[in-house]
Protein backbone atom coordinates (compact mmCIF):
# COMPACT_ATOMS: atom_id res chain seq x y z
CA UNK A 1 0.00 0.00 0.00
CA UNK A 2 1.27 3.63 -0.80
CA UNK A 3 1.64 5.83 1.86
CA UNK A 4 1.53 9.40 1.41
CA UNK A 5 4.91 11.71 3.02
CA UNK A 6 2.88 14.94 2.22
CA UNK A 7 -0.35 15.93 3.29
CA UNK A 8 -1.97 19.46 2.95
CA UNK A 9 -5.19 20.44 3.00
CA UNK A 10 -4.34 23.51 1.11
CA UNK A 11 -2.38 23.47 -2.74
CA UNK A 12 1.08 21.86 -2.63
CA UNK A 13 3.89 24.00 -4.71
CA UNK A 14 6.12 20.85 -6.16
CA UNK A 15 9.60 22.32 -7.63
CA UNK A 16 11.45 20.30 -9.84
CA UNK A 17 15.73 20.72 -11.20
CA UNK A 18 14.47 21.48 -14.57
CA UNK A 19 14.00 25.02 -15.85
CA UNK A 20 11.61 27.31 -14.08
CA UNK A 21 9.90 30.03 -15.17
CA UNK A 22 11.63 32.25 -12.50
CA UNK A 23 8.86 35.04 -11.88
CA UNK A 24 6.04 32.54 -11.74
CA UNK A 25 8.24 30.12 -9.47
CA UNK A 26 9.22 33.04 -7.39
CA UNK A 27 5.62 34.39 -7.13
CA UNK A 28 4.23 30.93 -6.44
CA UNK A 29 6.97 30.26 -3.52
CA UNK A 30 5.27 33.52 -1.63
CA UNK A 31 2.01 32.16 -1.37
CA UNK A 32 2.42 28.40 -1.15
CA UNK A 33 2.38 27.24 2.40
CA UNK A 34 3.82 23.61 1.26
CA UNK A 35 6.40 23.65 -0.82
CA UNK A 36 8.00 19.72 -1.88
CA UNK A 37 10.79 19.61 -4.02
CA UNK A 38 12.11 16.46 -6.22
CA UNK A 39 14.83 15.74 -5.70
CA UNK A 40 17.38 18.11 -7.24
CA UNK A 41 14.66 20.69 -7.70
CA UNK A 42 15.81 21.45 -3.73
CA UNK A 43 18.69 23.26 -5.00
CA UNK A 44 15.85 26.04 -6.33
CA UNK A 45 13.73 25.85 -3.30
CA UNK A 46 17.23 26.60 -1.33
CA UNK A 47 18.46 29.34 -3.34
CA UNK A 48 15.43 31.50 -2.83
CA UNK A 49 15.67 31.23 0.71
CA UNK A 50 13.13 28.94 1.54
CA UNK A 51 13.60 25.53 2.97
CA UNK A 52 11.54 22.53 1.28
CA UNK A 53 8.69 20.73 3.84
CA UNK A 54 9.83 17.57 2.19
CA UNK A 55 12.05 16.51 -0.55
CA UNK A 56 11.17 13.11 -2.14
CA UNK A 57 13.13 11.59 -4.96
CA UNK A 58 16.12 8.65 -4.89
CA UNK A 59 18.74 11.35 -4.40
CA UNK A 60 20.41 11.28 -7.17
CA UNK A 61 20.96 14.79 -9.17
CA UNK A 62 21.21 17.14 -5.47
CA UNK A 63 24.60 17.61 -4.18
CA UNK A 64 25.34 15.76 -0.82
CA UNK A 65 26.62 19.45 0.81
CA UNK A 66 22.87 20.65 -0.21
CA UNK A 67 21.28 17.26 1.50
CA UNK A 68 23.04 18.50 4.53
CA UNK A 69 21.55 22.12 4.72
CA UNK A 70 18.21 19.94 5.14
CA UNK A 71 16.67 20.23 7.86
CA UNK A 72 16.19 16.58 9.99
CA UNK A 73 13.46 14.62 8.48
CA UNK A 74 12.85 16.42 5.10
CA UNK A 75 14.62 14.29 3.20
CA UNK A 76 12.66 11.13 1.75
CA UNK A 77 14.63 8.58 0.16
CA UNK A 78 13.15 6.83 -2.08
CA UNK A 79 15.55 4.55 -3.97
CA UNK A 80 13.47 2.24 -6.86
CA UNK A 81 14.79 3.20 -10.42
CA UNK A 82 11.54 2.51 -12.20
CA UNK A 83 9.98 5.59 -12.04
CA UNK A 84 10.79 9.42 -12.23
CA UNK A 85 11.10 11.61 -9.64
CA UNK A 86 8.20 13.27 -10.54
CA UNK A 87 6.17 10.35 -10.52
CA UNK A 88 7.59 9.70 -6.45
CA UNK A 89 6.19 12.74 -5.90
CA UNK A 90 2.75 12.70 -7.39
CA UNK A 91 2.14 9.21 -5.84
CA UNK A 92 3.45 10.19 -2.20
CA UNK A 93 1.27 14.30 -1.82
CA UNK A 94 -1.87 14.10 -1.00
CA UNK A 95 -3.77 18.05 -1.35
CA UNK A 96 -6.50 19.56 -3.42
CA UNK A 97 -4.15 20.79 -6.04
CA UNK A 98 -0.23 20.31 -6.95
CA UNK A 99 1.61 23.15 -9.14
CA UNK A 100 4.07 21.93 -10.45
CA UNK A 101 7.51 23.84 -11.54
CA UNK A 102 10.54 22.38 -13.19
CA UNK A 103 9.40 19.99 -15.26
CA UNK A 104 8.96 21.86 -18.50
CA UNK A 105 11.28 23.19 -20.74
CA UNK A 106 15.03 22.84 -22.03
CA UNK A 107 15.10 18.14 -22.69
CA UNK A 108 12.97 17.09 -24.72
CA UNK A 109 12.81 13.30 -23.08
CA UNK A 110 11.78 14.68 -19.86
CA UNK A 111 9.29 16.56 -20.65
CA UNK A 112 7.30 13.52 -22.26
CA UNK A 113 8.19 11.47 -19.34
CA UNK A 114 6.45 14.37 -17.12
CA UNK A 115 3.83 14.65 -19.54
CA UNK A 116 3.29 10.58 -19.16
CA UNK A 117 2.99 11.00 -15.26
CA UNK A 118 0.59 13.82 -15.73
CA UNK A 119 -1.80 11.57 -17.38
CA UNK A 120 -0.59 8.18 -15.77
CA UNK A 121 -1.49 10.02 -11.98
CA UNK A 122 -4.81 11.75 -13.68
CA UNK A 123 -6.19 11.28 -9.98
CA UNK A 124 -3.86 13.45 -8.37
CA UNK A 125 -5.09 17.14 -9.40
CA UNK A 126 -1.67 18.62 -10.85
CA UNK A 127 -0.71 21.77 -13.06
CA UNK A 128 2.57 21.61 -14.99
CA UNK A 129 4.38 25.19 -15.25
CA UNK A 130 6.78 26.71 -17.57
CA UNK A 131 8.15 29.09 -19.23
CA UNK A 132 5.52 29.11 -22.27
CA UNK A 133 2.98 26.56 -21.06
CA UNK A 134 0.40 25.48 -18.42
CA UNK A 135 -0.35 22.18 -18.76
CA UNK A 136 -2.92 19.83 -16.90
CA UNK A 137 -4.79 17.09 -17.34
CA UNK A 138 -8.63 17.49 -18.77
CA UNK A 139 -10.79 16.39 -15.65
CA UNK A 140 -14.38 14.89 -16.02
CA UNK A 141 -15.84 18.77 -15.64
CA UNK A 142 -13.73 21.63 -16.44
CA UNK A 143 -15.68 24.93 -16.46
CA UNK A 144 -13.14 28.32 -17.35
CA UNK A 145 -13.52 32.12 -17.54
CA UNK A 146 -10.33 32.85 -19.77
CA UNK A 147 -9.61 36.22 -22.67
CA UNK A 148 -11.76 35.92 -25.79
CA UNK A 149 -8.52 34.52 -28.39
CA UNK A 150 -6.48 32.60 -25.82
CA UNK A 151 -5.30 29.54 -27.71
CA UNK A 152 -6.69 26.69 -25.82
CA UNK A 153 -5.01 23.21 -27.00
CA UNK A 154 -5.86 20.09 -26.70
CA UNK A 155 -3.44 17.10 -27.05
CA UNK A 156 -4.70 13.47 -26.92
CA UNK A 157 -2.42 10.82 -25.16
CA UNK A 158 -5.26 7.94 -25.43
CA UNK A 159 -7.99 7.52 -27.42
CA UNK A 160 -10.44 9.94 -25.65
CA UNK A 161 -13.74 11.86 -26.75
CA UNK A 162 -15.79 14.58 -25.24
CA UNK A 163 -17.94 18.05 -25.93
CA UNK A 164 -17.17 21.14 -25.43
CA UNK A 165 -18.78 24.74 -25.25
CA UNK A 166 -16.81 28.38 -25.70
CA UNK A 167 -13.82 26.98 -28.12
CA UNK A 168 -13.56 28.22 -32.12
CA UNK A 169 -13.93 24.37 -32.90
CA UNK A 170 -15.99 22.42 -30.86
CA UNK A 171 -15.25 18.85 -30.26
CA UNK A 172 -18.12 16.97 -30.31
CA UNK A 173 -18.16 13.69 -32.05
CA UNK A 174 -14.38 13.85 -32.78
CA UNK A 175 -12.44 10.70 -31.60
CA UNK A 176 -9.06 12.14 -30.56
CA UNK A 177 -5.99 9.91 -30.20
CA UNK A 178 -2.35 10.61 -30.12
CA UNK A 179 -1.57 9.01 -33.85
CA UNK A 180 -4.78 10.21 -35.91
CA UNK A 181 -6.54 13.44 -34.03
CA UNK A 182 -5.26 15.76 -32.17
CA UNK A 183 -6.76 19.64 -31.32
CA UNK A 184 -3.71 22.16 -30.95
CA UNK A 185 -3.98 25.64 -31.66
CA UNK A 186 -7.62 25.67 -30.68
CA UNK A 187 -9.33 29.47 -29.46
CA UNK A 188 -11.50 30.65 -26.53
CA UNK A 189 -14.41 32.33 -28.16
CA UNK A 190 -16.32 32.59 -24.77
CA UNK A 191 -16.47 31.07 -20.97
CA UNK A 192 -15.18 27.40 -21.55
CA UNK A 193 -17.09 23.94 -20.66
CA UNK A 194 -15.03 21.09 -21.43
CA UNK A 195 -16.67 17.65 -20.58
CA UNK A 196 -14.70 14.03 -21.35
CA UNK A 197 -15.43 10.86 -21.81
CA UNK A 198 -12.44 9.47 -19.83
CA UNK A 199 -9.06 10.50 -18.90
CA UNK A 200 -6.40 11.11 -21.19
CA UNK A 201 -6.75 14.67 -22.42
CA UNK A 202 -4.29 17.23 -22.19
CA UNK A 203 -5.22 21.00 -21.96
CA UNK A 204 -2.31 23.53 -22.84
CA UNK A 205 -2.66 27.17 -22.28
CA UNK A 206 -0.19 30.06 -21.98
CA UNK A 207 0.79 30.76 -18.45
CA UNK A 208 -1.45 34.22 -18.01
CA UNK A 209 -4.17 31.51 -18.24
CA UNK A 210 -2.79 29.90 -14.69
CA UNK A 211 -4.22 31.92 -12.24
CA UNK A 212 -7.40 31.01 -13.82
CA UNK A 213 -6.76 27.38 -13.78
CA UNK A 214 -5.87 27.52 -10.10
CA UNK A 215 -8.49 28.82 -8.78
CA UNK A 216 -11.16 26.75 -10.87
CA UNK A 217 -9.33 23.66 -9.23
CA UNK A 218 -8.65 24.30 -6.03
CA UNK A 219 -12.46 24.98 -6.25
CA UNK A 220 -13.52 21.92 -7.74
CA UNK A 221 -12.96 18.17 -6.55
CA UNK A 222 -13.69 17.03 -9.92
CA UNK A 223 -10.41 14.05 -10.90
CA UNK A 224 -10.44 10.60 -12.43
CA UNK A 225 -9.75 7.80 -10.01
CA UNK A 226 -7.02 6.47 -9.58
CA UNK A 227 -5.45 3.48 -11.70
CA UNK A 228 -5.05 0.34 -10.23
CA UNK A 229 -1.55 -0.15 -9.50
Amino acid sequence: MNTKIVHALSPVLLVGGGECAEDALTNAMKVSQTIVAADGGAAEVLARGRMPDSVIGDMDSLDPALQAQLAPGVLMHIAEQDSTDFDKCLRHIEAPLIEAHGFLGARVDHQLAALTVLVRRSDQCCVLVGAHDVVLVAPPRLVLDLPIGMRFSLFPMAEVTGRSEGLRWPIDGIEFSPDGRIGTSNEVTGPVTLEMDGPGMLIILPPEALPQVTLTLSQSAARWPARAE
